[in-house]
């Protein structure tokens, strides 16, 4: 594709007409590289590439992690806080992490994914006790509530909006809106506030973190049967402003438009970080390489278990445990480790390659979940951004744009001027995941940047003088997708459940792409492995 067709086909015909004006003009692109591509020998595995690790090569551990994302590092963090030492972590790429990895440059570290949480709630214990351990929490209000210290508040301004040339406060736009859809926004939220109040016989909430702890009432279940945008046209929300914005939500925590996404998780997002109905969003929780922070504080107790390089090829299940067959050294060598117990911390799609069992019961369920795609640009700036209307926030999103817009690294350490990095997201919404998957991986790097340039210099047209780096990432299965039906399917639940000494733990077995629930699934996973190992302690959920 020529340049005005690269745009079109990923910012839109509109932007590409815009950016392709006076483009003789153009600097040339900035350095950068595709910062790591584990789809190569992903899929080599993924194609029933075959390996026997000679018998020299075999090794006894007792429980091998697959997987050092932040499900498989919550595993071996909540071993380890057991006290059980004869662990690894087997971790494809060169660093653990996953989506939720951090990178650093000249002016400090940046995120390369996930990059934030929100202010757990007391019941969320194995969350606060991490934030505890960190520091992080400072104490408990009069209700029992966390308070969590004031340093790691994402700090004001939060969020800002780029619409027709001029930056609004927040995310929804204001500026201009009818006293309908004033109403309509209005009444959204009284709809929320609902939610947020209503319990159900057990005392449980509609919509909790994580979503294991919320309700199974058939009135909240029902809504996983029809999509965001049917519930929004049930209930006569047609302002375009509120669409947007309700739009703009599911593209962000769900990677897909709100016709694609479940009403459950569509109202998950608005309703599970509430307290109470009159009061406001939990507080963000953030740092400037985002969750890496958090993968950081899980690593420390095991670090020197985990292992990264170690592409595993087959999970083959025997009956004295589970033998665990790696490639590493890029693929050229093969190895193997007799594993008591295994967790597979790893997305549900690569279970049917992996598990080498015919009788698996959940072999074909795996088809079932759908993943987004994502590209994730970091952006390395000289110096600040102009701006028209509202200044430079944490958060900063494009009205008019497919992608999510950026957020800024040096924001939270109130670093205001001179040189920072921006990190852009850029959700491929196809409703065909796979041909979705299939446009990323086909723009390498230097397409990809031409469209991150392209797209932010409509708000910021200095931006291509002033970026001196751009490095791209392109996460193939970056996020389960929760369509409608996927949360009250069959496979979803049955994919949790152990098989023949192999455990799972995922963020996809919740539907939803959140450290939180990636997290409850590691240490759900570690405990089933506790007590299959008469390693019985309390459980921290």
């Amino acid at each position: 594709m020529n340049r005005r067709e690269l745009l079109a086909a990923f910012l839109g015909a509109g932007a590409a007409q815009l950016a392709c004006r006076g483009s003789s003009r153009r600097p040339r692109l900035p350095d950068g590289e595709l910062a790591f591509t584990p789809e190569r020998i992903g899929h080599r595995i993924r194609d029933g590439v075959t390996a026997e690790p000679p018998p020299d090569a075999w090794e006894d551990a007792g429980v091998v992690i697959v997987g050092g994302g932040v499900a498989g590092m919550s595993a071996g963090w909540r071993l380890a806080r057991a006290g059980m030492t004869d662990v690894v972590v087997l971790e494809l790429d060169d660093a653990a992490g996953g989506t939720a990895r951090s990178g650093r440059g000249k002016v400090g570290a940046y995120p390369w994914g996930a990059h934030y949480i929100t202010a757990p709630m007391a019941s969320n214990r194995a969350l606060v006790a991490l934030l505890d351990e960190m520091g992080i929490v400072a104490g408990s209000d009069a209700d029992g509530q966390p308070v969590i210290a004031e340093q790691y508040l994402c700090r004001e301004p939060e969020e800002r909006l780029y619409y027709r040339g001029w930056w609004y406060q927040g995310l929804y736009l204001a500026a201009g809106a009818s006293p309908e859809d004033l109403r309509q926004r209005a009444a959204f939220d009284a709809e929320i506030a609902r939610w947020v109040g209503w319990r159900d016989a057990a005392g449980r909430r509609a919509f909790a973190l994580p979503t294991a702890a919320g309700t199974t009432d058939s009135e909240v279940t029902a809504l996983d049967r029809m999509s965001v945008a049917a519930w929004m046209d049930a209930r006569g929300f047609t302002s375009p402003r509120l669409r947007w914005y309700v739009d703009y939500a599911c593209r962000d925590d769900y990677g897909a438009p709100m016709t694609e996404i479940s009403a459950w998780a569509g109202l998950l997002y608005f309703a599970a970080r509430v307290r109470r109905p009159t009061d406001d969003y939990q507080p963000v929780i953030t740092w400037p390489e985002g969750n890496g922070r958090l993968v950081a504080q899980l690593a420390r107790p095991q670090r020197e278990r985990v292992r990264t390089g170690w592409a595993v090829a087959s999970l083959r299940p025997t009956d004295r445990g589970v033998d665990v067959v790696a490639l590493t050294d890029g693929g050229r060598t093969a190895r193997g480790l007799h594993a008591e117990r295994v967790i597979l911390a790893a997305p549900q799609m690569l279970r049917p390659y992996l598990v080498r069992d015919e009788h698996d019961p959940s072999r074909n369920g795996a088809r079932e979940f759908r993943y987004t795609p994502w590209m994730v640009a970091n952006l390395h700036i000289s110096q600040r951004l102009r701006y028209r209307g509202f200044e430079q926030a944490w958060d900063n999103v494009l009205y008019d744009s497919p992608a999510l817009g950026y957020v800024v690294s040096t924001h939270q350490r109130g670093l205001d001027y001179g040189p920072t990095i921006l990190t852009y997201y850029y959700p491929l919404l196809d409703a065909d995941e796979k041909a979705g998957r299939a446009r990323m991986l086909q723009a390498g790097r230097d397409e990809w940047a031409e469209v991150a340039l392209s797209d932010l210099e409509r708000a910021h047209p200095e931006l291509r003088r002033v970026t001196t780096r751009l490095d791209v990432a392109r996460w193939g299965h970056a996020m389960v997708r929760p369509a409608p039906g996927f949360r009250t399917g069959a496979a979803r639940a049955a994919a949790a459940r152990p098989h023949r000494g192999i455990h799972f733990a995922h963020t996809d077995l919740s539907g939803v792409a959140l450290f939180e629930e990636a997290y409850y699934h590691g240490i759900r996973a570690a405990e089933e492995v506790l007590a299959a190992r008469d390693r019985p302690v309390e459980s921290m959920l």
